[in-house]
């Protein structure tokens, strides 16, 4: 995927508050429908959320961190290479959404969890809108950033932000549904 790093940034911007919006929502409703599971294996809306919170704690401090320390000035175009592609279809939301194990330290299934869940959610779209704003200064082929789950793989700025609001759109969407079937 070659795409200019301004019109990325923009989609990524664009997704990033649609989930913020939507999480948003969920706290109008009581904790009983945000803690419902449909099973004792399946995410509440809560759970679904606080995985990706868990995943916030990594990727902000690690994308911040690169940001303030590379040295690559901005570029016009920005182009994914073979793993950023992989790792950004995997995680992304599809109407035919494959199932995918988690690792255990991000399983948040069975936490007693409330409403400030959401709150720290929404705190970290703030922060990645900033950095996705932060972004247009460095490189977003050239800059690298660490993954969660290996230090050894490191993956282009562009291909991280990707995955990042990529994979909050993917469990919101999971808890949206969820919440649909908690109010039926």
């Amino acid at each position: 995927m070659t795409t200019t790093a301004r019109e990325l940034l923009q989609d990524l911007l664009e997704m990033t508050r649609k989930n913020m919006n939507d999480v948003e929502r969920f706290k109008s409703r009581s904790p009983e429908f945000l803690n419902w599971k449909e099973n004792p294996n399946s995410w509440s809306v809560l759970e679904c959320i606080e995985h990706l919170n868990r995943y916030g704690d990594f990727y902000i401090p690690e994308i911040t961190k690169r940001i303030e320390a590379s040295k690559h000035k901005n570029s016009e175009l920005f182009k994914s290479n073979w793993l950023g592609e992989y790792f950004s279809r995997s995680v992304a939301y599809h109407n035919d959404l494959n199932k995918m194990k988690t690792f255990k330290s991000m399983n948040p299934i069975n936490s007693t969890l409330t409403v400030q869940t959401l709150e720290k959610f929404i705190g970290q779209q703030h922060r990645i809108i900033e950095l996705l704003d932060r972004s247009k200064s460095v490189n977003l082929d050239k800059t690298k950033t660490a993954i969660s789950i290996s230090k050894w793989v490191k993956l282009k700025l562009g291909d991280t932000l990707r995955v990042v609001v990529y994979h909050n759109e993917r469990h919101v969407k999971q808890a949206e549904k969820t919440l649909k079937r908690a109010l039926e």
